[in-house]
């Protein structure tokens, strides 16, 4: 039985690491792809578009069930109302204080470096309605749904948690006569894993969709005009995932480091080339799964992280902010710099888990900065280059939060 048991483990083991092999089989294809699309390919758009839209609609079938229900269940492995408490509240800690990190590194870098400085930069005209700063009394009175069906058909994924998390609490207060509804809820959770591991056999698929139509509609000139700017970004996201991330997974999560990156590769591929954390969500679940981290952490680490932790956002928003001040000659003081810390902070954490929600948050950073509103379109431009590498880093810092907390909340579980 044990031998029988060995052999399971090492094929599956195997199985995953060829899943990984295709998923970045299909990453690199769909960029030669898209690269070699315009003048002889043009007839693959519409089929490209097809499959892509296909493939994530699938993924976000099941994310707003998933996401409820799994809650739901985790709330009821976690044992008591106040071990929720403190388990949510460890989350929030975490995120908050890598995103104002992430913050500080992507102001300071570029501005050491000079980046930006002698790039001509050619104005383009974009209408884009600025993220309009709100009181935390408004945000808070926010969090609240008033309509939770509203809620789910909008999309509104931190108002979707917190319902979920008052009907857990609220199911684990009330004992017995809650059960059944907790059965349901967990039958629930069950089909929609099932369901999500049914779409994962097309991820390969769906990414080479996803990252050929992105490819093919930034154009080649415009991902070689960006070149040196993009591989600047993407060495200090990568080193900011390796130190900070790699880090927290070692020294709080005690995980080897090697093991973390290959078990949640899928998710950091499926996230690259589709360029939305909330996509790539039941994923993420499923990789959170296979380095034993325990549903009850995982179901509301890893859609809080979703919808508030986005340190690679924050981290390009900042890098551009430096990059088109040196480039249009405008002179951004430190003190100003705290001001767009502070305010970068606080709207990477409410930009959307979705392909292009950073734009919205970088036209008000802009406005702070006192950048021409010309760079816009250039930003616009470029924003889908930069979010691919930004979404991958956040679900890879979800992940890593998740790794974390296996350990770190120990004491306040139920079950361990």
């Amino acid at each position: 039985m044990a031998k029988e048991s060995k052999a399971k483990i090492q094929k599956k083991k195997k199985g995953g690491h060829h899943f990984t092999l295709a998923i970045l089989a299909g990453l690199v294809l769909g960029i030669l792809f898209g690269l070699l699309m315009p003048g002889r390919l043009e007839w693959a758009v519409p089929v490209l578009s097809l499959i892509s839209g296909i493939y994530m609609n699938a993924l976000r079938m099941m994310i707003y069930p998933l996401v409820f229900c799994s809650l739901i269940v985790g709330i009821q492995g976690i044992g008591s109302v106040s071990a929720t408490g403190k388990i949510g509240g460890q989350c929030v800690l975490y995120y908050v204080a890598t995103t104002l990190f992430a913050s500080l590194l992507g102001l300071f870098l570029p501005k050491v470096l000079g980046v930006g400085t002698g790039v001509a930069i050619e104005m383009t005209e974009s209408s884009v309605e600025a993220t309009q700063f709100t009181s935390l009394l408004d945000t808070l009175q926010n969090l609240i749904p008033s309509n939770p069906v509203a809620s789910f058909a909008e999309g509104n994924m931190l108002q979707v948690l917190v319902f979920a998390i008052l009907i857990g609490i609220t199911c684990l207060s009330i004992g017995e006569k809650a059960q059944p509804f907790v059965k349901l809820a967990e039958s629930i959770n069950d089909i929609s894993i099932k369901i999500i591991s049914v779409v994962m056999h097309f991820t390969p698929i769906g990414v080479f969709s996803s990252i050929a139509f992105v490819i093919y509609s930034n154009g080649k000139e415009t991902v070689i005009a960006i070149g040196s700017v993009l591989v600047a970004l993407y060495v200090t996201m990568a080193l900011y995932v390796l130190i900070v991330y790699g880090g927290i997974v070692k020294f709080l999560g005690k995980c080897n480091i090697k093991e973390f990156f290959k078990k949640v590769s899928p998710a950091a591929l499926n996230a690259f080339g589709t360029c939305s954390s909330s996509a790539t969500l039941p994923i993420s679940k499923q990789c959170a799964d296979e380095l034993g981290i325990p549903n009850e952490v995982s179901s509301l680490a890893l859609p809080l992280g979703a919808t508030i932790n986005m340190d690679a956002v924050s981290i390009v928003m900042s890098f551009m902010i430096v990059f088109f001040a040196n480039a249009c000659g405008v002179e951004v003081s430190y003190s100003l710099l705290a001001v767009v810390l502070l305010a970068n902070t606080l709207l990477s954490i409410g930009t959307p888990g979705v392909p292009g929600g950073a734009i919205a948050s970088f036209a008000a950073l802009s406005s702070i900065a006192g950048l021409p509103a010309g760079i816009m379109g250039v930003y616009i431009s470029i924003n889908t280059m930069c979010d691919m590498g930004a979404t991958c880093a956040n679900v890879l810092g979800d992940l890593a939060c998740s790794a974390a907390m296996k350990e770190t909340t120990k004491s306040y579980r139920k079950t361990l």
